[in-house]
Parts: C-alpha cells; structure tokens; sequence
C-alpha cells in the first residue's frame, strides 16, 4: 500500500504526448506522488528533455513513436510492466487537430486521421494495457477529453466530434472494465499550450474574459486532477468526464 505522503509510491503510469503541454504536467502530477512514468510522443527529443525534467530513468523513460502503431503502443505497455514491474495507471492524452474550419468543407480523408489517431488509436491502447496488465491486476485509465465534445465548436468542429466520441469511450469502458478498472475522463477547455496557441495567441485577455475564474487553463490545473481521479481518492468514481473549464460551460454561450 502507498505511503499517504506518496500516494502513489511503487505504482507506474503511462502516458501517451507526455513529451510536453499537459501530458508532460499530468506525468510531473504523478512523479511527485511517487509514481514511475513511461512517456510516449513522436519527437525523441522532445521525449529526452521531458525525462531529465522528471528525474531522470529511474522515474520515467520514454518510448517515441506514433500512437497510430500498434506496435508502438505495444512496445509502450511492454517497457511500462518490464522496466517498473506493473501498469497501474493509463493516461491517453494523444490528440491532433490538423484541420480548420466548418464539416462541410472537411476533406474526408482528415476526419479519418483525426478519429483514428483521437479515437481508435485510444481504445488500442486500453485494450493492450487490460491484457498486458490490468485484467489481472487492475488499474485506472485517464482520457484526455476536450469542452469541444459537449457542445458545438467553431472551426474545430471534427475535433469536437472526435472528443465527444471520447468522452462517451469513457464511460462504455467505465461499465466493460469494472470493477478491475475504474475509468474517467478529463474535459478541458482552453488550456495554455502550444497545442492550443491558435484559439488564444495574441487576444489572451479578450478570451480569457469569457471565463468566469478570468483566466485560461494551465497544464497544471490538468495534471492535478488528472493525478485525483487517477489515485485511491476517486475509488468510488468511473464513468465521469470533470470538466475543467474555469466555469465557462456554466456561462453558456453568448
């Protein structure tokens, strides 16, 4: 059992775009409960400076590649039980967004990538990691969700789609894996990444104003209640998405 200043002591995480932004947050939330990590991302570099800014391998090691493979993200389960000894918690946090603008002039082939890579490519990863690990040991899976998925987004509209589908995964592997695995999701809005750049850069304060708390999301708002819903305290919650969101859904839309 985890000591109570170090809830998570002996337990190991992985978490996919953990190279930067909130992945990155979400895995310092768990190292500092004295979680291991093992990170996914694309960009080896990007990967290395992310494991020396947690503490180097004896806390987190990364695996680089496309969360789109397989084989990838079986590679990733494997390193997680192998080189900590278990895989206790799941992060899916990949999430790309390489279109801009109303459905009806979405290029259709982009909407596949966006569902695979959002979606698909998420579900994979659960299913490896239940039977790698989980099924016999159990475990808590966190999915990056996004505001984008309950309700209408302008421009990011397949995003949003792809978020909303997330967001209902949740709570259909929320019934299929319990009570082994309890499962949440997370719904940010706007938070402060570069990720994100786009629907802030250069009006931060104007957008910020729509927030009731006056001000965007950092990845540290994200990695706090990641770190929550993942750990003993939220034993008796799975199937919920917490919206994290300065209270702009409670605002509505103008």
């Amino acid at each position: 059992m985890a000591h109570p200043e170090v809830p998570l002591s002996g337990r190991t995480a992985l978490v996919t775009g953990g190279s930067r932004g909130i992945g990155l947050a979400i895995a310092r939330s768990l190292v500092d409960r004295g979680a291991r990590v093992v990170l996914t991302a694309r960009k080896e570099e990007a990967l290395a400076a992310a494991v020396a800014e947690l503490g180097g391998p004896e806390v987190a090691v990364a695996v680089p590649g496309h969360a789109g493979d397989a084989e990838h993200r079986s590679t990733a389960v494997r390193t997680a039980v192998e080189t900590f000894g278990s895989l206790d918690m799941l992060v899916g946090n990949v999430g790309v967004n390489p279109v801009y603008g109303p459905l009806m002039d979405l290029d259709l082939d982009a909407f596949r990538k966006i569902i695979d890579t959002n979606v698909v490519s998420t579900l994979g990863l659960v299913q490896q990691a239940w039977r790698a690990w989980m099924a016999e040991h159990g475990g808590s899976v966190l999915i990056v969700a996004s505001v984008a998925g309950l309700r209408s987004s302008e421009g990011i509209a397949a995003y949003g789609v792809s978020k909303a589908a997330l967001i209902n995964l949740t709570t259909q592997l929320a019934v299929e894996l319990g009570p082994k695995v309890r499962v949440n999701a997370v719904a940010p809005a706007v938070v402060k990444t570069r990720f994100a750049e786009a629907l802030y850069e250069g009006r931060e304060d104007e957008v910020a104003a729509q927030y009731p708390v006056g001000r965007l999301g950092v990845p540290e708002d994200v990695g706090e209640a990641a770190a929550f819903l993942l750990g003993e305290g939220a034993g008796w919650i799975t199937g919920q998405t917490l919206v994290l969101d300065g209270g702009a859904l409670s605002r509505g839309r103008s």
